[in-house]
């Protein structure tokens, strides 16, 4: 496989032309000064005390997973009240390399960090005490109470093998990998807690990448400085794994039994009940393939649906490198849109809800291709930055080619994240005037959101690859007010992982799933956020429990952190 010739990712190369995507229609969005409201995001990193550093270990070889990681975890794992922050890291590879050179446990490591939230709002590294450094080349991170013992349980994915790491609840974790099952194969990357058959017990997918064995392949020009990482389209598809909670402490795979065994290149994954039958479904963004939508037939199994659902590609009618997705409502209308991130001179794609078990694509109509078509995106979240009621879109930016700006000038291999404002018709971007953050450019990936220090205003976390990871506080000048809701399951999940949240203001409507992931490996404040504008008490919530159950609240007051637990009937 040798002298392929020239291939970039994010256009059609061949011998040095660059063929580029169709130039985006441009948007209708209003874009007047009320519609152009900034925000304020701080780089608060070296003043709370986080100094990881994410290491790919690059090598002349160019192998693929050196330039994909990595992930990162909002949680509280100690039950204080405030948000800890787990960062995934890489581990050496030989130059030269032969398959099979990653470390092995107890081998050369980087290890991954756990910062634990003082009282004083900085961090402190944890990580040898708490037993979570990781053994290998480590990609992405899910959070989950599998035993609905009341603890945050971490799920931390890698090339060959994964590790489960059980709460102690005395600031310790257990490795129970072997015990339960879920160690994997291959190269894993994003994965997501859902309890798929509403049992009341925590569920995991893992997705897996490609086929990688380490073979030595060239991409790029025979010159040097010209040599690339290599397109997936070089590489097989891989099944996801399935594991269905057994008890609470076992798993077992069903991904053929439960109709997930196509073949993919997984990157994103997400989770919301997107026909409103009671079911989660669960979305996978494929790099340089069909999406896929995998409708809950509420038997236990799943049918791929993202052909028929009008997401598997763009609106006009093609594959792209999808990579970051987020399965939330962005227009408000009651019922969850995807968004997802891909590569330069693609355009992130936006499907809105038709309500009728279809997607329409918007990308166009909101301005978010004009917007992204020259960018790069990994982790998404659409969350309410400026707690107006609308929300908004924050993403981690970057090529994944560090030699795209020889072959195509007009794309960046670093780039400043991004910030796109939700006026209700559309997105702007305000990235220019939110922050000096947004001028710094970072090859971005992994991100993860939540109100670090509790508010009302949600944070965010960005990781880097070969690169520092960086703490964003939110300090967006507001007098809007708003509402968290922290879910206890008793029947459902004890997360409260899946559940449906509607909620009622003077403004109209919002919708929200409870979860834990979306974004690119990475897993967020499982408490769900509401921006509430103007009004300082919610109407009427209605929560719709995994378990079928259906709770109400009335006259809820605004600005606090309610925990709610899911009433026994």
């Amino acid at each position: 496989m040798k002298g392929l010739g020239s291939l970039a990712w994010g256009s059609v190369t061949w011998t040095g032309v660059v063929v580029l995507a169709p130039i985006a229609v441009l948007s209708l969005t209003a874009t007047s000064p009320a519609n152009n409201k900034p925000g304020k995001f701080v780089d608060v990193t070296n003043t709370v005390g986080i100094n990881f550093l994410h290491k790919s270990s690059p090598t002349s070889k160019k192998y693929l997973p050196e330039t994909m990681g990595a992930g990162v975890a909002l949680f509280d794992y100690d039950n204080d009240g405030l948000l800890d922050i787990y960062l995934v890291n890489g581990a050496p590879i030989a130059d030269p390399s032969t398959p099979g050179t990653i470390p092995k446990k107890n081998g050369p490591q980087y290890w991954n960090r756990l910062y634990h939230q003082q009282k004083n709002g900085t961090f402190e590294d944890v990580t040898e005490k708490a037993g979570v450094a990781g053994d290998g080349y480590g990609m992405g991170v899910a959070v989950g109470d599998y035993d609905n013992d009341g603890r945050e349980d971490l799920y931390v994915t890698q090339y060959g093998h994964n590790i489960l790491y059980h709460n102690n609840g005395n600031g310790t974790f257990t490795d129970v990998t072997a015990e339960a099952g879920v160690g994997g194969s291959g190269w894993s990357t994003s994965a997501t807690w859902v309890d798929y058959d509403n049992d009341g017990r925590l569920d995991l997918v893992v997705l897996r990448y490609l086929a990688w064995d380490f073979q030595d392949v060239w991409c790029g020009q025979h010159e040097p400085g010209h040599r690339a990482y290599c397109h997936p389209d070089l590489f097989k598809p891989i099944t996801l794994l399935l594991y269905h909670n057994e008890d609470g402490k076992h798993f077992r795979e069903v991904s053929q039994q439960a109709g997930m065994a196509e073949p993919g290149k997984g990157l994103g994954i997400a989770i919301a009940d997107y026909d409103r039958d009671g079911f989660p479904d669960i979305f996978v963004a494929n790099d340089s393939m069909q999406e896929f939508l995998f409708h809950n037939k509420r038997n236990g199994t799943f049918e791929q649906v993202g052909l028929e659902t009008e997401v598997a590609v763009d609106g006009d009618g093609r594959t792209y490198a999808g990579m970051g997705v987020d399965f939330s409502d962005y227009n408000n209308d009651g019922w969850p849109d995807l968004v997802i991130t891909d590569l330069g001179n693609e355009k992130y794609a936006l499907y809105t809800n038709s309500r009728d078990g279809t997607f329409a694509y918007a990308s166009y109509t909101s301005g978010l291709a004009s917007i992204s078509l020259l960018h790069s995106g990994w982790g998404v979240r659409l969350a309410d930055y400026d707690n107006d009621g609308w929300k908004d879109l924050l993403i981690a930016q970057g090529h994944v080619l560090d030699t795209i700006e020889i072959d195509n000038p007009a794309l960046r291999y670093k780039e400043p994240p991004a910030l796109l404002r939700n006026t209700g018709r559309g997105f702007v971007d305000v990235s220019k005037d939110s922050g000096i953050v947004f001028s710094e450019r970072w090859a971005g990936r992994g991100l993860a959101l939540g109100d670090i220090d509790n508010d009302g205003k949600l944070d965010a976390v960005i990781t880097t690859n070969n690169g520092p990871a960086y703490a964003l506080k939110n300090e967006t000048e507001t007098t809007n007010h708003w509402l968290m809701l922290k879910l206890v399951g008793s029947k459902s999940n004890r997360d409260g992982i899946g559940a449906a949240i509607t909620m009622k203001t003077s403004a109209g409507t919002q919708y929200q799933t409870v979860t834990t992931s979306g974004s690119y490996c990475s897993a967020s404040d499982v408490r769900a956020h509401f921006g509430l504008g103007a009004d300082a008490r919610v109407k009427n919530i209605e929560i719709r429990w995994p378990s079928g159950i259906v709770q109400h609240l009335s006259d809820v007051n605004a600005d606090q952190i309610l925990t709610v637990k899911e009433p026994v009937r």
